[in-house]
């Protein structure tokens, strides 16, 4: 019931976020084409960017919903795991952007509209810190959540910094300070993101979750009445909120094997963040030169 009304709060912060930014776009594109504002009208392009970006992590989230069948027997939950990655790189696609537009104002400074384009910032400020929030509980527990949070969280910080140099240019008229911030806030940006692509990448190429301690879940194992081996543990995401593991157990005894499996499913799934546990039994010992231990 709590993972159904969390998954309800999502789906409606993307629905909020996709309407308030799309109403920005519009509002923003017609007034750079109404006052001759090129600068207004290629941030409307970025934050159309934006709004595919939360599109896609939104498709993720309803498709991680969908029963599994004979083709994907998991469902679709890795969807997430992809939308993640996907934002990442969109995010790294418009930090070399707003890189790439920054040095080319700053090798030709010219001036700017400065109250235009304070006010619009302004108003990208309230919108996209406003999404940004709406995503943040979610976010610490969800990698895909987190980069629908970053995407929204950067526009914020990029309008932050334009509306801070646009009053320091009305009264110094430094407009090398223009390109000068958008540099400084992209570096910003890219610390957040590399941290969203390297834990995209590392469930993309299943690696042991970073909440999860792989260490801690054989010594529990092993210490399980009757277990004298453990090998082929394996553990990772299925999606970006839900971990699996197999092991295969070696046992003494077969005797109450059933109860056995019953009691360590649940213990496992109470002590550690793991969803979907599958445990193999073998009765003795296995000789590990003729198998593959993973640990």
């Amino acid at each position: 019931m709590a993972h159904s009304h969390q998954i309800q709060q999502q789906t409606n912060a993307f629905k909020i976020g996709v309407l308030l930014n799309s109403a920005f776009i519009v509002l923003e594109a017609g007034y750079g084409f109404a006052s001759g504002s090129l600068a207004l009208v290629a941030d409307a392009g970025h934050n159309l960017s934006d709004v595919l970006g939360l599109l896609i992590s939104w498709l993720a989230l309803w498709l991680g919903q969908k029963s599994a069948n004979a083709k994907y027997t998991y469902g679709y939950k890795s969807s997430s795991i992809l939308a993640a990655l996907f934002n990442a790189v969109f995010l790294l696609v418009a930090i070399g952007a707003i890189s790439v537009e920054a040095l080319q104002r700053l090798s030709h400074p010219g001036p700017v509209a400065e109250w235009d384009v304070i006010i619009v910032a302004a108003v990208g400020v309230v919108i996209n810190g406003f999404t940004a929030f709406l995503f943040m509980k979610g976010q610490k527990h969800d990698l895909n959540i987190k980069g629908a949070f970053l995407h929204m969280a950067a526009d914020a910080g990029v309008s932050v910094g334009v509306v801070i140099a646009g009053f320091i240019i009305l009264q110094t008229g430094w407009f090398w300070l223009d390109p000068v911030v958008s540099l400084l806030i992209a570096i910003v940006i890219l610390i957040g993101t590399w941290g969203l692509l390297r834990d995209a990448m590392n469930y993309s190429l299943e690696a042991v979750p970073s909440n999860v301690d792989q260490q801690a879940i054989h010594d529990y194992l092993v210490a399980q009445p009757t277990v004298n081996q453990v090998h082929d543990l394996h553990i990772w995401g299925m999606s970006t909120t839900e971990t699996a593991m197999t092991v295969h157990l070696c046992r003494s005894t077969l005797d109450g094997n059933n109860e056995f499996l019953e009691k360590l499913n649940k213990d496992l799934s109470s002590q550690f963040p793991l969803t979907h546990i599958t445990i193999q039994v073998e009765l003795g010992k296995v000789d590990f030169e003729t198998t593959d231990d993973s640990i």
